[in-house]
């Protein structure tokens, strides 16, 4: 019973409406620190990893493709695993305010770097050849940046009296 109770107080308490935003800002993120780092430290053209996340559904001979349907269909694999995750960071994150949620979402964007590269690469094996540097910081980041926004928005911490449409 007591799982029962704690997957009611996360429906009750979440702030739901925060996490699609985190996820689009952290995603964001992550994808402009991809495209700008992946020609200043890989020397290859910044769309390659737009292809390696349309790869994830259309298979690996899309990462030598040259058409932009490629690119359409990583953006939306991309923003759809980045809305994923910034649920799971918001999970972990809420109630423990800014800085926590900043670092720990961090922490977290480094673990979804290692499950990502070290055991999705089972199933996606091309994978191995991005699992960097540029990658490494792109998780980073998008984990501080979906922790941190999802804290501002989320209204748990606000006293009530400061809360719109919350009377005491």
């Amino acid at each position: 019973m007591k799982g029962l109770e704690m997957l009611d107080s996360l429906r009750r308490n979440v702030a739901w409406r925060a996490i699609p935003i985190a996820g689009a800002a952290a995603g964001t993120v992550f994808l402009l620190a991809a495209l700008i780092l992946t020609p200043l430290l890989y020397q290859l053209p910044p769309t390659l990893m737009l292809r390696y996340f349309a790869s994830l559904v259309m298979g690996e001979s899309v990462l030598v493709g040259s058409g932009g349907g490629g690119l359409v269909v990583g953006v939306l694999v991309h923003y759809a695993l980045s809305m994923l995750a910034a649920l799971v960071i918001a999970v972990v994150v809420h109630r423990w305010g800014m800085l926590i949620g900043i670092g720990l979402g961090a922490l977290l964007g480094l673990a979804i770097y290692g499950i990502n590269f070290y055991s999705m690469t089972r199933f996606f094996p091309w994978f191995f050849a991005i699992s960097g540097t540029v990658m490494l910081i792109c998780h980073v980041l998008f984990g501080a940046v979906a922790g941190g926004v999802y804290e501002r928005l989320d209204r748990f911490d606000v006293p009530l009296k400061e809360v719109p449409h919350v009377q005491k």
